[in-house]
């Protein structure tokens, strides 16, 4: 039997909620009129202010960092086929395509437990924290991305996106939800993901 995920006050995170902080890395995207300044391309001016969001929201739903950036160029890729960088969706755009690439990746790969086994024994991990706590660390990860891969895409998508450090108008661009929804939608796919970690653990 597994132990229920119950939500706390903001101060006391717990479950499934610390294994979504574990995997946030921060972003700092240069101000957007220093790489008008530099960068005349308006590809690579969007290349430069996006793609470490964009990295930031794939390593969310992967917590692999090289997974992340296959994500991102793949995104990138498509984006370039797609649209013009001066769109007024680019922003969005990339960020829908982010987590739905990175949730298809999880849903797809059959070496994910290989990878997180090792990523858990990762010597320079170990040489700094405890080597148990490591393992049960890497074994949360998995239950939240198993439970993941259950949820409705958009689910998933509002989850990781919001929990990337998105703000809700972001989030709003990037599913095509109004600004007003996202919070009524997240907490019902906070309360979704929840049940669905419970369940799977208690099995």
């Amino acid at each position: 039997m597994g132990v229920p995920v119950t939500f706390g006050a903001p101060a006391v995170r717990t479950g499934w909620m610390l294994q979504l902080d574990a995997w946030r890395r921060s972003f700092y995207p240069a101000p957007l009129g220093a790489i008008r300044h530099r960068v005349a391309d308006p590809f690579e001016r969007l290349f430069v202010q996006e793609y470490p969001k964009v990295v930031a929201i794939a390593y969310r739903v992967l917590a692999d960092r090289t997974a992340a950036e296959d994500v991102a160029q793949e995104v990138f890729l498509k984006f370039h086929r797609s649209l013009s960088p001066d769109s007024e969706r680019a922003s969005g755009w990339l960020h829908a395509a982010a987590v739905h690439s990175a949730l298809n990746v999880i849903r797809g790969e059959r070496r994910r437990a290989q990878r997180e086994s090792a990523h858990a024994l990762d010597p320079v991990q170990t040489s700094i924290a405890n080597p148990e706590k490591v393992i049960e660390e890497a074994e949360g990860r998995r239950e939240v991305r198993r439970a993941l891969r259950q949820l409705p895409s958009r689910t998933a998508a509002l989850l990781m996106l919001r929990h990337s450090g998105l703000s809700y108008a972001e989030v709003a661009t990037a599913l095509g939800i109004k600004v007003g929804n996202v919070g009524t939608l997240l907490r019902r796919a906070e309360d979704a993901l929840r049940k669905e970690v419970n369940r799977a653990t208690s099995e």
